[in-house]
Order: C-alpha cells, then sequence, then structure tokens
C-alpha cells in the first residue's frame, strides 16, 4: 500500500513562542516567506500524499485559511497583473489535493491528535508530521526517504536521529537493532526518560508512517508523561503485535519549536533563498565583521 494520507497534529498552544502566539498559530510563523505549515504540507505532497488532514484546536483557524482559496486576493493579484505571486497563492494547495480540518477538543497530547483523525485516515497506513520540526533534505525530503522505506517494510516506521545523552528527557527514545546503515527494527521505545535511564540517544523526531493498527492501541492507552495521551506508548505497544522500523533520514532538523532553533532555520532557509539568498549572504558577513570591530 501507499501513504496518500498525512495527518498533521495543530492544536497546540505554542506557549514558547509567546506572546507571537497568542492569537497566532505557531504554525503560522514564517519562515522568510512561508509559514512553517506550508513547508510540511509541501514535503507530503512531494512523497505522494494526497490528502492533508489537520487536526487543529481552538484559535487555529489560520491554518485552515491558509489552504484555502482566497478570491479576492486571487482578483487583485490578477488585476495588477502579479501573475507570478498569483501562481504561487494558487499552488499553496494543489487542485488534487483535498484537506480536512478536524476539531481535537481537548489538549491531551499528541496521541490523541493522531487518535481524532481515525474517522477520516480509516484502515490504511498515513503518515503524521510536526510542522515544529523543519528537515531540509533537498531534492528528496525526509518523508520521500521513509516512504520508500515502507514500500519494502509495509510496517510502521518513525525517522530518529542521535541527540546529545543529556537531551533524552526531550524525546521518545528507541533501542533498535541496524539492518542496515539507516533502518533499524525497534526493539523498545520510551517516552522522555532521564539520561541514566535512556536505552541509546536515538531520538524520535516529527515524521511517522504508521500502521491503522495504531488507533487501536491509541484508544486502549492511559495518560503518561505529562498526563497525556503519548504516541510513544502506543507505538511501543504496537511493538507486541507487530514489528516497527527506525530510520535515520537524509537532511538537516530545525527544531522550530524553540525560538534558537526557528533563527537558525531562518538563516540558513534566508541564505539558500533562491531571490533573497546573495544579497542576505551579504548582508551576514558584514554584520558579522561588524560584530568584531
Amino acid at each position: 500500500m501507499k501513504i496518500k494520507k498525512a495527518v498533521f497534529p495543530v492544536g497546540g498552544l505554542g506557549t514558547r513562542f509567546l506572546p507571537a502566539t497568542k492569537a497566532s498559530p505557531k504554525e503560522m510563523l514564517p519562515v522568510v516567506d512561508k509559514p512553517l505549515i506550508q513547508y510540511a504540507v509541501k514535503e507530503a505532497i512531494d512523497a505522494g500524499c494526497e490528502e492533508i488532514i489537520f487536526v487543529t484546536g481552538r484559535g487555529k483557524r489560520a491554518i485552515e485559511d491558509h489552504f484555502d482559496v482566497s478570491h479576492e486576493l486571487e482578483m487583485q493579484l490578477e488585476n495588477a497583473g502579479k501573475h507570478d505571486l498569483l501562481e504561487e497563492v494558487r499552488n499553496i494547495l494543489p487542485d488534487n489535493i483535498t484537506a480536512v480540518a478536524i476539531r481535537q477538543s481537548r489538549p491531551l497530547g499528541l496521541g490523541h491528535a493522531v487518535l481524532c483523525a481515525k474517522q477520516v485516515v480509516g484502515d490504511e497506513p498515513f503518515a503524521v508530521l510536526l510542522a515544529d520540526d523543519m528537515i531540509y533534505g533537498g531534492r528528496n525530503p525526509a518523508l520521500s526517504q521513509m516512504c520508500d522505506e515502507f514500500d519494502k517494510l509495509q510496517s510502521s516506521i518513525v525517522a530518529v536521529e542521535e541527540v546529545d545523552p543529556s537531551e533524552t528527557h526531550k524525546y521518545g527514545i528507541v533501542k533498535t537493532a541496524l539492518l542496515d546503515d539507516r533502518t533499524g527494527k525497534l526493539d523498545s521505545i520510551v517516552e522522555k526518560p532521564l539520561p541514566e535511564n535512556a536505552p541509546s540517544n536515538l531520538a524520535v523526531v516529527g515524521r511517522y508512517i504508521l500502521t491503522p493498527e495504531i488507533f487501536a492501541e491509541l484508544e486502549n492507552t492511559e495518560k503518561g508523561s505529562g498526563g497525556e495521551i503519548q504516541l510513544t506508548d502506543a507505538i511501543a505497544s504496537l511493538l507486541n503485535t507487530q514489528d516497527v522500523y527506525s530510520y535515520a533520514y537524509k537532511g538537516q532538523r530545525y527544531d522550530c519549536g524553540s525560538k534558537l532553533g526557528y533563527l537558525a532555520a531562518t538563516v540558513e532557509y534566508g541564505v539558500n533563498h533562491k531571490d533573497l539568498g546573495d544579497d542576505f549572504k551579504a548582508y551576514l558577513k558584514g554584520y558579522v565583521a561588524s560584530l568584531d570591530q
């Protein structure tokens, strides 16, 4: 089976970016000229997904509006002869892609957000993308790499990367038996262990491919770390009935849930921007040189 549906849990409050996120979703924070959520949606579409499922919460209407048609804006751009901008606006969500929004009524965690998508996903494998984690993979984005692995394995896959051992309490951590230099078969997975209890320093990051059996596990998963229903705990239960794999993707991840990661993404995407890159690099060189004076 192919991965055709992608779930985007976007109901979080974004407290680390207050007051910027008091009235605007954190997923709508711009990196250069596109919001975080647009980069993640494009990654899913490039990987072959045809249905985008937003699991939203209170105050998240701007996300739905961003991917909706704006007739007034398109008319203004067309009348002004701004055809390049018009084309870009129209392609935010291509015509062959459908988008659905589901309300997560209570903030009960990532696992609960994924469970909210059950009725739309149905009985097929699907992707989960966290917009906070921007992953630059060049011509072969992280989710595309994982979909290629899924074609071979036909099992759930979690994206992983090595983190500093002192940081394990911030992530789901896996113990895996390597099959090759990037793919491993999970032995165990645990949510946010202290460094002394962590089975490794291999952390799960914001890309998943999950089989539909995960929903039954989520329905029976009790609240865990932080008093929330953790997706990690449901995956740990899923290991009792089927294989789950880890995949160390090729690419650079930016933790845009943190201010420093967000700034790093803004700078590096700015440097590589097709229109602004050269001028921005020149500015940065001049600015850094001025700091040494």
